[in-house]
């Protein structure tokens, strides 16, 4: 037996990947209760709200980078 060589050790009564951890629930802040329409609508109107300002965001950086460079550039 060589140093990369270990003993096979087998247990058929664990599944293969068993590390024996449990899985965690899910914290209460992750956990969004979509029982009703109302409760729907508010997450998606949250969710496009957020949508457009990331989109506005990334418009804004777009045509700033070029309006920087160029003042960099010829000392402006």
């Amino acid at each position: 037996m060589t140093s990369a060589q270990r003993p096979i050790t087998r247990d058929d009564n664990h599944p293969a990947n068993d590390n024996d951890a449990q899985v965690p629930e899910m914290p209460p802040a992750l956990h969004v209760s979509l029982s009703d329409d109302a409760n729907i609508a508010d997450l998606v109107r949250r969710t496009e709200r957020l949508a457009i300002a990331v989109v506005v965001g990334m418009a804004i950086c777009l045509a700033l980078i070029p309006v920087i460079y160029v003042a960099l550039t010829y000392g402006i």
